[in-house]
């Protein structure tokens, strides 16, 4: 089992960053993908940004060149450096770590984000 924690949510204003930390812990396979998604009101729960075990990242069209992602691999951590934020972004994030030989996922509880002047 894998458990995993997010962390750094709140409400920003337009234009402004936050950073967002998810902690995983448990069994935890060495090859594995780890990333953000977001479900917003009304809406399906979309992929934000993922990162393999071996550094390639894949982002959303939407957030190109304001979001990023990184990992560390030794803590077992994934970040979402968020900027220029915009009222669009407001969704609950959540975490996600998927093994890549047994194809599970795992989710953290999600953290709610909220973009708004």
């Amino acid at each position: 089992q894998v458990q995993l924690v997010e962390s750094g949510g709140g409400l920003v204003q337009p234009g402004g960053s936050l950073r967002l930390s998810c902690a995983a812990s448990g069994s935890i396979p060495s090859i594995n993908v780890m990333g953000w998604y977001r479900q917003a009101p009304g809406k399906q729960r979309e992929l934000v940004a993922a990162i393999t075990s071996g550094g390639i990242t894949n982002y959303a069209d939407s957030v190109k060149g304001r979001f990023t992602i990184s990992r560390d691999n030794a803590k077992y951590t994934v970040n979402l450096q968020m900027n220029s934020l915009r009222p669009e972004d407001t969704a609950i994030y959540y975490c996600n770590l998927r093994t890549v030989v047994t194809e599970m996922d795992y989710w953290g509880k999600g953290t709610l984000v909220t973009v708004s002047s």
